[in-house]
């Protein structure tokens, strides 16, 4: 157990961010969604085969992750690409995996490093 001592105590309202911030990483689509595109950006529709959901579905997950800044959205054309603006979720994702023991079986399929 980390003995790691805490500068200062979160107000009310950081709290509720990093909480809403952990709300939104903790869906498993969304969480697929950024090994699509942590790596360079990608259009709707190649996010929508790489995690093997419908577009809708995808859609609304990309609108979330958007929104909340941590991904980017570029439009092109008709094309709309979607990239990573925050990479303290994927890291953030790395270190609750590298923590987790490796008995659990939810440490199965490892999050891809970033490069």
């Amino acid at each position: 157990m980390s003995t790691g001592k805490i500068n200062h105590l979160l107000s009310e309202n950081q709290l509720e961010q990093v909480a809403l911030r952990f709300r939104l990483l903790g869906e498993p689509m969304r969480l697929r969604i950024l090994q699509a595109v942590c790596r360079q950006p990608h259009t709707v529709n190649e996010i929508v085969t790489a995690v093997g959901a419908t577009q809708a579905n995808v859609s609304k997950h990309l609108a979330l992750l958007a929104g909340a800044g941590i991904l980017a959205r570029q439009k092109e054309g008709q094309r709309v690409f979607y990239g990573m603006k925050d990479q303290l979720a994927l890291k953030l994702c790395e270190l609750v995996h590298k923590h987790l023991s490796p008995g659990t079986p939810t440490s199965s399929a490892p999050f891809r490093k970033l490069p």
